[in-house]
């Protein structure tokens, strides 16, 4: 299974624009800049690709948890997930120097050493948490126009 999102930038990196579109539809065509990357705190100017990573791995852990816990026989009634993302200046570029994942669940009959245990399995297992990781990343290049 392939999923595929596509991003259209014009002009340089500080006044240039951007939009992002997800094979999905559920983004055609939202805005990003410099503005909304580095200087709109709020979030209201428009996305970024960081917080796209961090609803991705929001996303992706909650789910991978509802189903150890489910298979350890433990439905969750309600698992919120929060992802922080840390972009910060290193060197001359910047990079992603943290993920931090916050949980608050709701499991019913659950003790806290299990949870613990199910819940870390989960950050580790999550295919988010794995490509943040570890999955190298390939790249075609070519030159139109």
């Amino acid at each position: 299974m392939i999923r595929k999102s596509t991003a259209v930038w014009k002009g340089n990196g500080l006044q240039g624009e951007g939009a992002l579109t997800t094979q999905s539809g559920v983004f055609r065509d939202q805005p990003y800049s410099f503005k909304t990357r580095f200087q709109s705190e709020d979030g209201k100017a428009g996305t970024n690709p960081e917080e796209l990573i961090a609803a991705a791995h929001a996303g992706c852990y909650a789910m991978a948890l509802s189903f150890a816990l489910s298979d350890a026989g433990h439905a969750p009634k309600e698992l919120r997930v929060a992802a922080n993302v840390d972009l910060n200046k290193v060197g001359e570029g910047f990079a992603i120097t943290n993920i931090a994942l916050e949980l608050e669940a709701n499991i019913p009959g659950i003790d806290q050493a299990k949870f613990q245990q199910l819940a870390d399995a989960a950050k580790k297992n999550c295919p988010v948490s794995k490509a943040l990781s570890a999955t190298p990343i390939t790249l075609s290049a070519k030159l139109v126009g």
